[in-house]
């Protein structure tokens, strides 16, 4: 059998939308032979429950219940990760338009961001104990659910490119979209998320940025295993 090198601890990374952190997080993670976690699919998914229930998304108190007794499970595996409520899997429902334009305004509630967060953290040890490793991401990852990972990434792009990005995923699921409306989306979600009371998303102190403007996936991936390297996060092992 091959011999290959594993992560051992965990690696954070955080930016806005568009940077390409779910596709290098979880490409990141198969490498490596560890676990992976998308913290804002849970962040979507109960803003699904929020919008199924009715409820509206400015009633603090009421979305807050509504998250206490939504029934979030995601898979940790990066070659088949899932979001599910209940037995119900949405994935897909969850990267829709309604719950995009929603998510910033449930995600700032502090008692589900409380809620969550005890979540992510448990989903995290439970990982590292069944892995050795996690990748991580989100945008509180470096600076609340996981402050002692021993690699904390900030990814970053020029705004018009992540619109792009967004743009040609949406295009892809069959969503139709337009540019410039994509970008004006992109641009609120990061005032929201950036100014928020509770967790805004912001680069830790000792998070190393990483523009990915003019870097492909495998760029991405690259860079991020040879930081991975730098900060002695592998061993040697058998794969799993």
């Amino acid at each position: 059998m091959a011999v290959t090198a594993v992560l051992r601890g965990v690696v954070a990374l955080d930016g806005p939308s568009g940077t390409g952190k779910t596709t290098v997080a979880r490409r990141l993670a198969q490498r490596l032979g560890a676990g992976y976690l998308d913290t804002g699919a849970m962040y979507r998914a109960v803003t699904l429950a929020v919008l199924r229930s009715g409820t509206d998304v400015g009633d603090a108190d009421a979305v807050a219940k509504v998250a206490e007794q939504a029934e979030v499970v995601v898979g940790t595996d990066p070659g088949a990760p899932f979001v599910k409520l209940g037995e119900e899997d949405v994935s897909a429902e969850i990267r829709g338009e309604q719950v995009t334009s929603a998510v910033s305004a449930v995600a700032a509630v502090p008692a589900v961001r409380e809620h969550l967060v005890a979540m992510q953290r448990a989903l995290v040890a439970e990982g590292l104990k069944a892995a050795g490793g996690m990748v991580v991401e989100g945008r509180d990852i470096g600076t609340v659910v996981a402050p002692d990972a021993g690699l904390k990434v900030f990814l970053t792009a020029d705004p018009q490119v992540r619109a792009a990005r967004r743009a040609a995923q949406d295009s892809a699921a069959g969503r139709r979209v337009e540019q410039e409306s994509v970008l004006a989306a992109v641009e609120r979600r990061d005032r929201l998320d950036a100014t928020r009371a509770t967790n805004p998303m912001r680069p830790a102190d000792d998070a190393v940025h990483l523009d990915t403007s003019e870097l492909d996936i495998e760029q991405v991936v690259t860079a991020l295993l040879e930081l991975v390297a730098q900060r002695d996060l592998l061993h040697t092992g058998a794969p799993r």
